[in-house]
């Protein structure tokens, strides 16, 4: 890419070594896949779409620089969170000074706090489970089984929410990946606030629990997706954070190997930004050497390590891939 934006010279002229020069090779080592023609799978543990990485994340979607993404629970949730009750959010710059008392009374006044920003139950949490439900209770009724994912883009692309939008839609990173239909993966989804609206809902018999799809049909579907999409060249692998974003779908390559018997090429670039430490002990803590004696890498597939904040990183390793 020729013509750089301000943000990724000042990446290029100043991030020389360290952590800053493994995020200068990892974002070149993106860039160099995507003009090979790969594609590219992002990750997604943390916290980070209440960090609003929507804001650099949702154009990567848009300019086709991210194929599929694995995210937590509670990042598919609370991007549409955001998307909606944003002027609500209260922000907590002094949270490492909360007392216990300091953190009840954010919680008597229904606010639920990430680090050091508050999601409001009642214009956030409550709004939205009113539009799941109705999209699970249609389902229910029809008989009929969606993937988790699948329900957030019924309601996204119905414009059922477009009067309550409160930021800027194109800074929605799951409003973009709706638009393009790019596949989601959502491991254990049931640990997030609208898993547990959903199973309220089947513990009161109003929802079957047939009626949302779950891990296994999700990695049913990455191996149909990787097989179909990795040709000979293999996909891309970027991981923001770690736990089972990561885990679970980095998997799927010696799934298809060992358990089915499938020839597929190895995940064919590699990087964690994560600040875990580093530790055989640790899965997340792992460098990624490990992952080859696991049969998820290549002795030479390209692998990257950036110990560091990845509020910080992943938006300068897209700044520099979008140009900016």
């Amino acid at each position: 890419m020729n013509n750089r934006g301000p943000v990724s010279k000042f990446i290029l002229e100043h991030y020389k070594h360290f952590n800053a020069a493994s995020l200068v090779d990892a974002a070149k080592g993106y860039e160099a896949q995507l003009s090979a023609g790969h594609k590219m799978m992002i990750t997604m543990a943390g916290a980070m779409s209440t960090a609003e990485l929507g804001k650099s994340l949702a154009e990567m979607i848009r300019q086709d620089k991210v194929h599929i993404i694995t995210c937590t629970g509670a990042n598919l949730e609370e991007d549409v969170f955001n998307l909606v009750a944003h002027k609500h959010y209260k922000r907590v710059p002094h949270y490492r000074d909360l007392s216990p008392q300091d953190e009840q009374e954010l919680l008597d006044n229904h606010f639920n706090r990430v680090t050091d920003t508050c999601i409001p139950e009642a214009e956030a949490m409550r709004q939205i489970e009113e539009h799941l439900h109705q999209v699970w209770k249609d389902a229910d009724n029809e008989g009929e089984s969606y993937l988790p994912h699948e329900y957030f883009y019924k309601i996204l692309l119905s414009g059922e929410l477009e009067d309550k939008y409160q930021i800027d839609p194109k800074d929605s990173w799951l409003l973009a990946a709706a638009q393009k239909n790019i596949p989601i993966i959502v491991p254990g989804w049931e640990d997030s606030t609208c898993g547990n609206f959903f199973t309220s809902y089947c513990m009161t018999e109003d929802i079957k629990p047939a009626t949302m799809k779950s891990g296994i049909q999700y990695m049913m579907f990455l191996a149909k997706w990787y097989q179909e999409n990795a040709s000979d060249k293999g996909i891309g692998f970027f991981q923001i954070g770690g736990g089972i974003a990561g885990d679970f779908p980095i998997c799927v390559v010696p799934m298809l190997h060992q358990d089915l018997g499938h020839e597929v090429p190895m995940w064919s670039y590699f990087c964690q930004i994560s600040d875990s430490t580093t530790s055989y002990g640790s899965y997340s803590g792992a460098v990624p050497n490990e992952k080859i004696t696991w049969g998820k890498l290549n002795v030479d597939t390209p692998k990257f390590v950036i110990e560091s904040d990845a509020t910080i990183v992943a938006p300068l390793i897209f700044a520099y891939l979008l140009g900016w």
